[in-house]
């Protein structure tokens, strides 16, 4: 199945608003990013087509080693990608398509909180 850009970008609205508020609460500087597909470079190692990426120092990275990165008016936001084409291609219809983007969303926050594909996929989240 496949969406427009537009529906498909009030499916991640509707699904960032159904987030848990304590999650919400924790998440700092980063931006939620739609794209129609992975470039090879964000493929990379990964292979085939990517659902999600998550692209960032994480909130225990840079943040963590310089406290002062997070608070700066310069620092760039960490990013959440998620990507259309293949999130509706897995999806067989609307309700299917958003709870894909729902939990691709919480997969990829997980990174920013240091949570790699082994954890995720012992939890039920991979």
């Amino acid at each position: 199945m496949i969406v427009s850009l537009r529906r498909f970008e009030r499916l991640v609205a509707d699904a960032l608003d159904a987030l848990p508020d304590g999650l919400v609460a924790l998440l700092d500087n980063i931006a939620v990013v739609v794209e129609d597909a992975a470039t090879p470079e964000q493929r990379g190692e990964h292979g085939g087509d990517l659902l999600g990426l998550y692209e960032g120092e994480g909130a225990s990275g840079l943040g963590e080693i310089l406290p002062w990165y997070r608070a700066s008016p310069f620092s760039l936001p960490d990013r959440v990608i998620l990507f259309r084409k293949a999130l509706c291609a897995i999806s067989a219809d609307e309700e299917d398509l958003y709870a894909n983007v729902y939990e691709t969303l919480v997969h990829e926050f997980a990174h920013h909180f240091g949570i790699d594909d082994d954890r995720l996929d012992e939890l039920g989240w991979a």
